[in-house]
């Protein structure tokens, strides 16, 4: 999966990828590559920041995934570099660690308006998700993650990467030619790409229990809990609020829609 952390477009695809591992995680992994396709932008230019939290806003009432293009008039995004060098950092403590990291910096900077160019902002990140903040920091310093940033970006580039998100699709025989598709379809064109590269119908695997799901995710919107559950928004917001009345979660409005964050000191 080709991303760049600042796109929308990545964020908004966020609900599919879950619903993808929920029901047909045993099939495949997912490797994630850093394009540096937006932190090629001419940021600093007062047209292109007009243009990307258009693109933000856009994203946003389109896709039911939040994100706030006031940001870039706020607090606006100088060095992109630094963030994609700060997942490649969290991924040297495993690739879990990586996603982990990944997600809280696109919440931060979708949902929050903080600057990810910072580096306190990178280091709060690392702690909030329990990484060892001391090997963090001296990892995002070395040699070790920016050698990992420009391997993906070579990547990117032999692979023709030109837009993100992409999918590209592998099987086991390394000698097929990988199935690429770029940009975001609806969750059928995934599963149907999948059946083609597994050349069998795979077996769906039905969701956990709401709350185990939240347990697990810690912090989740309610278009991500309707995709996953096949649920519309008024039936999640019914859910949600018996789960609030339990003190199971916290309700965090957004610009657009509704987040959820898990409450684990409340749960019996």
């Amino acid at each position: 999966m080709f991303i760049d952390p600042l796109c929308p477009d990545c964020w908004a695809l966020e609900p599919i990828i879950k619903k993808l591992m929920i029901e047909y995680g045993r099939y495949f992994t997912i490797k994630h590559v850093l394009s540096g396709r937006l932190a090629t932008l001419n940021i600093g230019r007062k047209q292109s920041y007009d243009s990307i939290a258009e693109l933000w806003e856009k994203t946003a009432s389109r896709s039911g995934m939040s994100c706030d293009g006031s940001l870039w008039f706020e607090n606006p995004i100088s060095s992109p570099h630094l963030a994609s060098v700060a997942i490649k950092a969290a991924e040297l403590q495993g690739r879990r660690a990586g996603i982990r990291f990944l997600r809280k910096l696109q919440e931060v900077l979708f949902l929050e308006k903080q600057n990810v160019s910072s580096f306190e902002v990178l280091k709060e990140c690392a702690i909030s998700i329990g990484l060892d903040v001391a090997e963090f920091i001296n990892d995002i310093h070395s040699d070790s993650a920016g050698k990992a940033l420009q391997c993906d970006l070579k990547i990117t580039s032999e692979m023709d990467v030109h837009e993100i998100p992409t999918l590209v699709f592998f099987n086991e025989n390394i000698e097929d030619e990988g199935i690429k598709i770029t940009g975001y379809y609806p969750y059928e064109v995934y599963v149907q790409i999948l059946e083609e590269m597994l050349m069998e119908k795979p077996e769906r695997s039905s969701p956990p229990p709401l709350e185990l799901f939240l347990q697990h995710f810690k912090f989740v919107a309610s278009k991500e809990i309707a995709v996953v559950y096949n649920m519309s928004l008024n039936e999640v917001d019914l859910e949600m609020k018996k789960l609030q009345l339990k003190q199971v979660v916290e309700q965090i409005p957004v610009k657009y829609g509704v987040f959820w964050k898990y409450n684990p000191s409340e749960l019996t």
